[in-house]
């Protein structure tokens, strides 16, 4: 059975999956047709290594780049794959030195990058989302470290999307002092968003009752409230009331959040917040008042649809 790699050259992680698919050569693909039998996740922060005077990407970020990249096209080539692939998403896409920065890795790792536009990123995270669930009418929200995507479906096709060059690494990087946001500060990411989405042509045709969310943002969000309220397993739905929560916690017991955002997802314990805020603005936006959490998203929508189609 053949193994596919995908590297997500991330905003905030640099992950490797690899995947095992039976048969691949179908003409269709839904989430029984492959499975995850490597899953290597590095929170990198590249989104920390843009300059804030220039908008470069700096040459330490370069070379943290490189070296997670090599350890991971080291990891995938155990695996002998049919086809190791390696994408870059906003971080990459928004440096003012985008393309001298892409070849000076490519360079050193010896491996080409697919630098994904925002539409593009929109698209193959619509397409991961569909293949765990039919998704007919709504819109999909997805929160990177660098960037958010919004897609609007219609008839069970995406119709419309926006690239909004903020995400959860990047609102904290620029926005937060400490570790953990203030009031003040989550005030500030939630204004920057708003004032970019209030800058989107017609944006109120994305509006919906229902969204869907896809990406790490969301699920850090679920494992969170899960953690919490000691349920299990994690909701697999969030209401702008269980985001307004975990927002009050992070400021009004700042000491709880934090204990128990590194017992949900350590990793993540510097961005949930952010994110948090991003999520409670579009949803706000949108006029939603609840998001239902998909499995598969961006790195599933691109070995479909750009490896194995």
């Amino acid at each position: 059975m053949p193994n596919y790699a995908v590297i997500d050259l991330g905003s905030n992680s640099i992950r490797l999956v690899v995947y095992r698919v039976p048969n691949d050569r179908r003409k269709s693909y839904s989430k029984r047709d492959f499975q995850s039998v490597a899953d290597d996740k590095v929170m990198a922060g590249l989104a920390a290594y843009l300059d804030p005077e220039t908008g470069c990407f700096t040459a330490a970020g370069i070379d943290k780049a490189v070296g997670t990249l090599k350890s991971h096209l080291a990891h995938a080539a155990v695996f002998k794959c049919k086809r190791c692939d390696i994408f870059a998403t906003a971080v990459l896409r928004n440096a003012a030195n985008s393309a001298e920065a892409i070849a000076a890795i490519e360079d050193a790792i010896e491996h080409p990058i697919v630098l994904l536009s925002g539409t593009d990123e929109a698209h193959l995270g619509f397409v991961g989302a569909s293949l765990e669930r039919s998704i007919d009418e709504g819109t999909l929200i997805d929160i990177g470290g660098g960037s958010t995507e919004i897609t609007r479906v219609l008839r069970g096709k995406d119709v419309r999307s926006v690239s909004i060059p903020q995400g959860s690494l990047s609102s904290y990087a620029s926005m937060v002092k400490v570790v953990l946001p203030t009031a003040a500060e989550l005030r500030i990411i939630e204004r920057t968003f708003d004032r970019k989405l209030s800058d989107v042509e017609r944006f109120e045709e994305f509006a919906t009752p229902v969204c869907y969310g896809i990406g790490g943002s969301t699920r850090a969000a679920s494992k969170l409230k899960a953690k919490v309220e000691g349920i299990a397993p994690r909701p697999r739905e969030l209401t702008r009331s269980d985001i307004d929560d975990l927002l009050a916690l992070c400021t009004d017991d700042p000491a709880t959040f934090a204990h128990k955002t590194l017992a949900a997802t350590a990793d993540r314990v510097h961005t949930l917040a952010p994110g948090c805020a991003i999520l409670d603005t579009a949803m706000r936006r949108l006029g939603a008042e609840r998001i239902e959490l998909c499995k598969c998203g961006l790195r599933e929508g691109y070995l479909v649809e750009r490896m194995l189609r």
